[in-house]
C-alpha cells in the first residue's frame, strides 16, 4: 500500500498539450482562362472579323448606290426612247401629203398636174 501511497503523492506533470499550428498551405495559384497566346489569337481575330465586316458593309452601300445610278439611267432611257416615239409619230402626221398641199395652197402656191410623194427617211 506504500507504493500506492507514493504513487497517489507524485506530482503528476499535466499532460502538454500539443498545439499543432495548421500547416500553411500555399493558396492554389488560380490559371487565367485564357493564356497571353490565346488573348493575342482571339484579338486578332476579332480585329480581322470587325474589318471584314466594315469593308462587306461599305461594298454593298456602293453597290446599292450604283444601283440606284443604273435605275435611274434606265429611267432617263425609257423618258427619252418615249418623247423619241412620239416626236416620230408627229413627224410621220406632219408629213401627210394633203397637209403639205393644203399648206402650199394656202401660201398662194399653185400646183397644177403634180403628184406629191412622200419621201420616207430612216
Amino acid at each position: 500500500m506504500a507504493l500506492e501511497q507514493v504513487r497517489s503523492y507524485q506530482v503528476q506533470e499535466p499532460k502538454r498539450r500539443v498545439e499543432q499550428q495548421p500547416i500553411p498551405t500555399p493558396k492554389p495559384v488560380q490559371k487565367p482562362w485564357f493564356t497571353k497566346g490565346e488573348k493575342v489569337l482571339y484579338t486578332l481575330g476579332i480585329v480581322i472579323m470587325a474589318i471584314t465586316a466594315i469593308v462587306v458593309v461599305s461594298f454593298s452601300s456602293s453597290v446599292d448606290s450604283m444601283n440606284r445610278d443604273v435605275q435611274n439611267l434606265n429611267n432617263e432611257v425609257q423618258e427619252l426612247q418615249s418623247q423619241n416615239t412620239s416626236l416620230q409619230a408627229e413627224v410621220q402626221e406632219l408629213s401627210n401629203p394633203n397637209r403639205i398641199l393644203s399648206i402650199a395652197q394656202e401660201n398662194g402656191l399653185d400646183i397644177r398636174h403634180a403628184d406629191v410623194k412622200q419621201v420616207y427617211t430612216p
